[in-house]
């Protein structure tokens, strides 16, 4: 269950298990982060955002989300030094859409380097279907608590052009032409290539189950 508390900075006790920064949002730059935060907030929850680094290792559960292109998104990273942070961080991780992307091995936007917290390459989808894939498309194969509650086949909501492939750290899969991981987790660090903030009341339960880790 969460609690009611509002989350502002470092010092307040946090109502994501222990005292410290809370749930913070990176801001570097590449993310939709209002809509995340607005989500958040309808949990009850009052998410930061930020890219002091400080902020983000200090903080109890962290969102890096992501949209836009991966070359340009990867260099506003190391831009900040955040490359080198976000693999080290120990708390729970949610990345999303692009931010998921970033943290695999390399992606074909851009022949881009990830930051390889995923044992994983983005590929992207061929002609043979729309793209970028655009709506509503079901999760199925969940393997993690991020899907405590949700049932098999539910709809979430997808914007991109490139996924992760299907792998041993895949927690969900998604077919578009074929099947590949729409979520991923390695130890702390969880991904989803959907937009749980965009994905209604199922997309809430997700966000609700990162909070609860």
């Amino acid at each position: 269950m969460i609690h009611k508390n509002k989350i502002h900075n470092s010092e307040q006790p946090s109502s994501l298990g222990g005292v410290g920064g809370g749930l913070v949002i990176i801001d570097y730059g590449a993310g939709n982060i209002k809509s995340i935060q607005f989500a958040f907030k309808r949990l009850g929850v009052d998410a930061v955002l930020s890219n002091n680094i400080d902020e983000i290792k200090a903080a109890a559960k962290v969102i890096f989300p992501g949209v836009g292109e991966a070359s340009s998104a990867m260099k506003m990273l190391q831009e900040s030094g955040l490359d080198k942070v976000i693999p080290t961080l120990k708390q729970p991780v949610l990345g999303i859409c692009l931010g998921m992307q970033l943290m695999c091995n390399s992606s074909e936007e851009g022949n881009t380097k990830g930051l390889g917290i995923f044992n994983v390459d983005v590929k992207k989808f061929s002609n043979a279907v729309k793209v970028p894939q655009m709506g509503w498309n079901v999760i199925y194969n969940l393997e993690s608590e991020l899907f405590a509650g949700i049932k098999e086949k539910e709809f979430m909501y997808l914007v991109h052009s490139f996924y992760a492939e299907e792998c041993a750290e895949s927690i969900a899969t998604t077919d578009y032409e074929i099947e590949y991981a729409s979520a991923l987790k390695k130890d702390n660090f969880y991904g989803v290539q959907f937009h749980p903030e965009k994905s209604g009341i199922v997309g809430s339960k997700i966000l609700e189950n990162f909070l609860n880790l």
